[in-house]
């Protein structure tokens, strides 16, 4: 069985700084593109930032580029996004998603994303 787990989310202060992490199992994590999505209250589903299998390539939403930095160890089979100089506008309940493939980036299909974590909510307040 296939599982996403995310943690790290919390409450921090703008411009602040927060790690996710997406604990995977139940498939060959090595061989699949990873991304991080995320959704904010009354709003559409956001792809912030996706990496190939092998961590070689990354890409960033512009909303997020510069700030966020995609990352992954396949030995442990984990997902990392490091959020730094965090914007209220960045508070959203985040999520991992797995790629039906070993590359995928920004503008490939929802569809093509065949598994989900149940989400790991970040605030950005003062």
């Amino acid at each position: 069985e296939v599982q996403l787990v995310e943690s790290g989310g919390g409450l921090v202060q703008p411009g602040g700084s927060l790690r996710l992490s997406c604990t995977a199992s139940g498939f060959t994590f090595s061989t699949h593109a990873m991304s991080w999505a995320r959704q904010a209250p009354g709003e559409e589903l956001e792809w912030v930032s996706v990496i190939s299998n092998g961590g070689g390539a990354a890409r960033y939403a512009d909303s997020v580029n510069g700030r966020f930095t995609i990352s992954r160890d396949n030995a442990k089979n984990t997902l990392y996004l490091q959020m730094n100089s965090l914007k209220p506008e960045d508070t959203a309940v985040y999520y991992c998603a797995k790629c039906r493939t070993s590359y995928c980036d920004l503008s490939t299909p929802r569809r093509e994303f065949d598994y989900w974590g149940q989400g790991t909510q970040v605030t950005v307040s003062s």
